[in-house]
């Protein structure tokens, strides 16, 4: 089955590139360390899932890219021809040359009613080449105008216009400091509009993957572009084809719908946390080796301490004892459900009966259904073993309650708020959204 990747602002249509290019050097490495049958099945459904063919014989991204302005989108257009492996189709992207101003209002109320038909159009488009529409996949951050307020706008009409297919909607969470006076107002906007019409939100922390990119990759300098090449591996490796425990011995077929099967077995929990291990610079590879219960045990580790990655692990926090009692241990990170994701070698002896622990989990959930596997022999992008979690969890709740806290003090004090009136959103529908995320809160805190 096919996802149609719908790209929106600078920010979604930067990282798309880059997840489109590794999944592309994926595919064509020959470091896949499988047999030449599993590496075959693996390349013709990872190409049917992201890519058409077309004549020229390039693969062509199942994407539509929309920005307002057109500096980014000719940008990647190129990049992508330039790589001369893959490329973008030239009928579907759509730019405007104004931008939004960093305004959700403005993405959202102006531009989103205002281009609807044609942006539609295109992703009507698109999900009439796939022979079979496994379901969209839209890419964007939460801070800005565009990819938040318009990305908030399409993501409604994905969902009027193709309600029974599954949307994902991969956000990225702005940096703390931030670059944007008013991203908090722009981030509880777009992630409440997004919880009442996407099936999960997958989040990435800018802040958690400029750490990675400095302390596990020792990059200097750091630019968007390390920060987004740490993103898009992190997708890949969820997104690329594995084979799921019932699936019998092909691919699985539909990635989003086993996804949202496994991760989010009620309306009210919604949010994916992702993590990865190992991560390290490609120079370093041939110098490391990894054992399946090494990292198993540290990718456990991680989800219980919510570390972000294997560096800093506070190794002190268990999970609690199986007697009963109120009190949780301190920063106990407690899961609903997550998910497993193993690629390389001898992946199918793996123990992961750690992660069946039902301590593990909120106790109205079967831990049989609250844990998932999904494995393939061949390994993923030069790394001879693999491993991803992906977990909805409490992953998320600290950085959620400071977004929610800071947005709320400036909106006590009114401040910016004619910003967005003047493009129709008024106090009631800020009120209604921080309503809805003190609602997730609330129920994340009390798993």
């Amino acid at each position: 089955m096919s996802i149609v990747t719908v790209q929106l602002g600078q920010c979604g249509n930067q990282i798309g590139q880059e997840v489109f290019s590794a999944l592309c050097s994926d595919i064509r490495g020959t470091h896949g360390l499988c047999s030449k049958k599993e590496n075959g099945s693996y390349q013709d459904c990872c190409k049917e899932r992201f890519f058409c063919e077309e004549e020229s014989a390039v693969p062509v991204a199942r994407a539509v890219l929309v920005d307002m302005e057109p500096k980014v989108i000719s940008q990647t257009l190129s990049m992508a021809a330039r790589s001369g492996h893959w490329k973008y189709s030239s009928q579907s992207h759509f730019c405007q040359k104004q931008g939004s101003g960093n305004n959700w209002a403005n993405g959202y109320s102006v531009h989103g009613p205002r281009h609807k038909e044609a942006i539609m159009n295109l992703v009507q488009k698109e999900a009439e080449k796939c022979d079979r529409l496994g379901g969209f996949f839209t890419i964007m951050s939460m801070a800005g105008g565009t990819g938040s307020g318009l990305g908030a706008f399409v993501t409604q009409c994905l969902r009027d216009a193709f309600p029974t297919s599954f949307i994902l909607n991969h956000v990225v969470w702005p940096y703390g400091t931030g670059e944007v006076i008013v991203q908090n107002y722009n981030s509880v906007l777009t992630l409440s509009h997004l919880y009442h019409s996407s099936d999960a939100l997958l989040v990435h922390e800018n802040d958690v993957i400029h750490k990675i990119c400095a302390q596990l990759m020792n990059i200097k300098q750091i630019s968007f572009r390390d920060v987004n090449q740490v993103i898009a591996h992190q997708l890949g490796s969820v997104f690329q084809p594995t084979h799921t425990a019932g699936g019998g011995s092909g691919y699985s077929r539909n990635p989003l719908g086993e996804l949202m099967e496994s991760l989010v077995p009620h309306p009210e929990f919604r949010m994916l946390g992702l993590r990865n291990i190992p991560q390290m610079p490609e120079s370093s590879l041939p110098y490391s080796t990894f054992s399946w219960p090494g990292l198993i045990k540290h990718l456990r580790q991680m989800l219980i301490a919510n570390a972000q990655m294997e560096e800093g692990i506070d190794w002190q926090v268990r999970p609690p004892s199986s007697i009963p009692s109120t009190n949780k241990p301190l920063h106990f990170n407690t899961s609903i459900a997550n998910l497993v994701i193993l690629r390389g070698k001898d992946v199918h002896g793996v123990d992961l009966g750690s992660f069946q622990d039902p301590s593990l989990y909120t106790s109205w959930l079967n831990p049989q259904d609250a844990f998932n596997a999904w494995k393939t022999p061949r390994a993923f992008n030069k790394y001879e073993k693999s491993a991803a979690l992906v977990s909805n969890s409490q992953f998320l709740l600290k950085p959620l309650d400071s977004i929610v806290g800071k947005a709320w003090n400036m909106f006590a004090s009114k401040a910016y708020l004619h910003q967005y009136a003047k493009f129709g959103i008024q106090e009631e529908d800020f009120l209604d959204c921080f309503t809805t995320l003190e609602q997730v809160i609330s129920s994340y805190t009390n798993l």
